[in-house]
Formats: C-alpha cells, sequence, structure tokens
C-alpha cells in the first residue's frame, strides 16, 4: 500500500512539473526579443489604409497594402477558423506585396475589429459561408476592386470557392491552401483523431502560459503554440509585435467566433458541383500529413476544378510551411499567370467593336 502509494505521489509530482515546464521549447533568447519588442514602435504591425466595409448590417474591418510600384492586381487574403486579419504571418502578406500586389486582408465577422454576431443562434441564425463570402465582396466593393486573386487558407479557402461559385465575376484567380470542397464528404477520409490528440497533448503545458497572463505570457503562448502545432519558420520577433499591437490596439480573440464558423461549414454543404463551372487559374496546395483535411481532399477539390494545379507538400495544416521558399515561387508564378490572363481579358473588353462594313 505504502509503494502504491508512493508511486501515486511520484505521477503526481512528474505530471505537474511536465505542465509547469513541458511542451516546446521555446528560443534561448525569447525575454530579450520580447523586451525588444515590447519597447519598440508597433505602427508598423498595421501600415496600410485601414477601413470598414458593410456586409448584412456588420462592420468588417480590412487592410489595403499597396506596393511600390504599380500594382499587378489584387490579392484578397482569407484566413481560416476563428482566425482575424492579423494572424496572416507578416513575411506571407509582405511576399505578395513585393512582388507588386496590393493586398487586402480582412477579420472575419465575429474576429478581430470586425463586428460581432450578438444575435447569432444555431438553430434559428446562423450564418454560413455564403453568408462571409458575401463580407469578402462587401470589402472589395468598399475599396472599388473589381476582381482579386482569391488567396484562401483553410476554411478561407472554402469561402473562396463560394466566391468562385457565387461571385465569378469578382475572382481572378484562386489559390486554395489546405482546404477542402466538402470537410464532410463521406467518401474521403475525416479527422485523423491520433495526430489531433498528440497535438492537443502537446500543447497541454502552454495553459500555464494563458493562466500566468500578462503581456509577456501571452506572446510565448503564441510562439509556443505554433511549435506544437508543427509550425516552421515563423520569426520571433514579428510574432511578439503582432501579439503585442493586437492585446493594445484591438480586441483579442473571440472564442464565439470559433464555434460559429464551424457551424458555418458544417451547413454549407458541398462545392464540388458548383465548383466544375469555375473557369479561373487555380493553385491547390495540401500537406500529405494534414490531420484535420487529409490530402485526398485537395485531391478531390483540385479534380473538380477545370485546369487546377496542385502542389503537395511533406507538411500538416499549418501555415507557414515546412517549405515556404516552394510555395512561395509557386504562388509567385501562379498570380503572374493569372495577372497576364487578366490583363489579356481587360484588353479584349476593351477592344473596340469592328466597324460595319460598307454597303
Amino acid at each position: 500500500m505504502l509503494v502504491l502509494s508512493l508511486m501515486t505521489t511520484a505521477l503526481v509530482v512528474m505530471l505537474l512539473g511536465w505542465l509547469v515546464a513541458g511542451g516546446p521549447r521555446l528560443p534561448s533568447d525569447i525575454d530579450r526579443i520580447i523586451d525588444e519588442a515590447m519597447r519598440s514602435d508597433l505602427s508598423h504591425v498595421v501600415a496600410g489604409e485601414t477601413g470598414y466595409a458593410t456586409s448584412q448590417g456588420l462592420r468588417i474591418w480590412y487592410e489595403h497594402l499597396h506596393p511600390h510600384t504599380p500594382p499587378k492586381g489584387t490579392v484578397l487574403l482569407v484566413l481560416s477558423q476563428g482566425a482575424d486579419a492579423l494572424m496572416w504571418p507578416p513575411a506571407f502578406v509582405r511576399l505578395f506585396v513585393e512582388a507588386g500586389y496590393r493586398v487586402v486582408r480582412f477579420d472575419h465577422r465575429g474576429t478581430g475589429m470586425s463586428d460581432r454576431v450578438e444575435a447569432w443562434d444555431r438553430r434559428s441564425n446562423a450564418y454560413t459561408l455564403n453568408d462571409m463570402a458575401g463580407d469578402a465582396v462587401a470589402v472589395l466593393d468598399a475599396l472599388d476592386v473589381r476582381r482579386a486573386h482569391v488567396v484562401g487558407l483553410s476554411m478561407g479557402g472554402m469561402i473562396a470557392q463560394v466566391m468562385a461559385i457565387e461571385h465569378p465575376s469578382r475572382v481572378a484567380s484562386l489559390a486554395l491552401l489546405s482546404t477542402s470542397g466538402d470537410p464532410g464528404d463521406p467518401e474521403l477520409p475525416g479527422l485523423k483523431l491520433g495526430s489531433l490528440l498528440a497535438t492537443v497533448v502537446t500543447s497541454l503545458p502552454l495553459v500555464r502560459y494563458r493562466l500566468l497572463g500578462g503581456e509577456r505570457n501571452l506572446v510565448k503562448e503564441r510562439i509556443a503554440k505554433a511549435a506544437a502545432y508543427g509550425v516552421d519558420g515563423m520569426d520571433p520577433r514579428e510574432t511578439a509585435e503582432v501579439v503585442l499591437y493586437d492585446l493594445r490596439h484591438r480586441r483579442g480573440t473571440h472564442v464565439a467566433a470559433v464555434a460559429q464558423h464551424f457551424v458555418a461549414i458544417t451547413i454549407s454543404g458541398a462545392r464540388h458541383a458548383g465548383l466544375r463551372a469555375v473557369d479561373v487559374p487555380t493553385l491547390v496546395v495540401h500537406g500529405r500529413h494534414d490531420p484535420l483535411l487529409p490530402l485526398e481532399h485537395g485531391a478531390k477539390l483540385a479534380a473538380s476544378i477545370r485546369g487546377a494545379r496542385t502542389l503537395w507538400l511533406d507538411a500538416g495544416h499549418v501555415l507557414p510551411y515546412p517549405d515556404m521558399p516552394r510555395v512561395n515561387a509557386a504562388l509567385l508564378d501562379h498570380l503572374a499567370d493569372a495577372a497576364a490572363r487578366e490583363s489579356q481579358r481587360s484588353s479584349t473588353m476593351e477592344e473596340p467593336a469592328s466597324p460595319p462594313a460598307d454597303g
């Protein structure tokens, strides 16, 4: 009995030690990095023109970034479930601006600075992905953008698909990252519970940062959480600056929006049939080890869109992906081809009609 008691005590102590000190290892100089970020001017985190669009009576916050040269087109970034615009990795946003594109990113309804849906009810007042696609179109309207190259991640990729189906005149091209034409497709593999459970277990010690609170610990939580989910190449200084800006100047994460977006995904149905009519340049990027949406989802999505190109990665359901240089090159090549097609399309539309023949 004494032995059993000692073993139980030892296990409890080990568990507490793991919760207190376990989890992904942070950079050795993380406190210095956070100190520098806390003393810095954070205005560059949101350096573009900001404003609000109106969609179904909701205010939708957006940021509009301009390149230093005449723009080649507009890239609209549409992020994943429960995420606001600032969760796009800064280097990913810069990629498109530095390549000569205007970039628009926005807070989904219920996140960031966009209005929250206070009267939401799953049974009687739930919104759909069609409604969220309407938010994206409202942002384009507010900025007088006629057509955009839409880059969507996860749920954002689903919204991009709806835009291409329901608002085809507004979409110049699609880049669909780690997404699906129907997450509930009974013909495709579902959520890999083992991988997800392993990630959850790895993340448990990170609760300590949330419990301790304060800016420093919340920065550490974001960086550690990214490591737990297998995110590679995240800049700790930029991450610290984004978290601090969000804490000081915005409204942080709204947990209810995560649940609302999940319901929007589940009640919106499949898009594969509608995607067969989509006729814009499309790039589908997917990880071979995605535990949430296995690779078969990306393959069926690509097969549903005429002429879609694919890029399969040794990655899970994360951004940045492990091989971002390859992804970035593929995205820029895709946009260059699509921009050339847009230019040709515009020239054809603007060509004057031939004068009638004499006689």
